[in-house]
């Protein structure tokens, strides 16, 4: 492994990390940066996946010695990515302003049946399951 593909793989890494990091923050400027530093660490992922430069995979006569040209999938892909991130880093952005506006900051709150549906979750892994009728033990007579 040369040392150009280990400090790259160090990057993204530490690109992921972040991102993910931030996406778990509890504010939306937070979780809107931490998106967009996890699009750049995907996009540097698929470029350096796609390995090594070569010649442009343009073809004039005889194909000659394929093995040497470039691969433009990763870097298809690294722009349909970018394209993708710009489009929901606008949406989440709008988000966050409109949240924003109407409760004068950007920190997610606590949602009341969330939180109703996990206490009586945790009231139901305490408490022992009632025992199933059994089919001849049934109400109707």
């Amino acid at each position: 492994m040369r040392s150009l593909d280990a400090t790259m793989a160090v990057v993204v890494g530490v690109l992921f990390a972040t991102g993910v990091y931030l996406l778990l923050q509890r504010s939306l400027m937070r979780a809107l940066l931490g998106f967009i530093v996890l699009g750049h660490g995907t996009n540097l992922l698929l470029l350096v996946a796609g390995g090594p430069p070569g010649t442009p995979p343009l073809v004039h006569g005889d194909a000659g010695d394929t093995g040497e040209y470039a691969d433009p999938l990763p870097q298809a892909m690294a722009l349909t990515a970018i394209v993708i991130t710009f489009g929901v880093t606008t949406f989440l952005l709008a988000l966050a302003y409109r949240s924003w506006r109407l409760s004068g900051h950007d920190e997610v709150q606590d949602d009341p049946e969330d939180r109703r549906i996990g206490d009586v979750s945790e009231r139901a892994d305490d408490e022992p399951a009632p025992p199933e009728p059994r089919p001849d033990e049934g109400g109707a007579g």
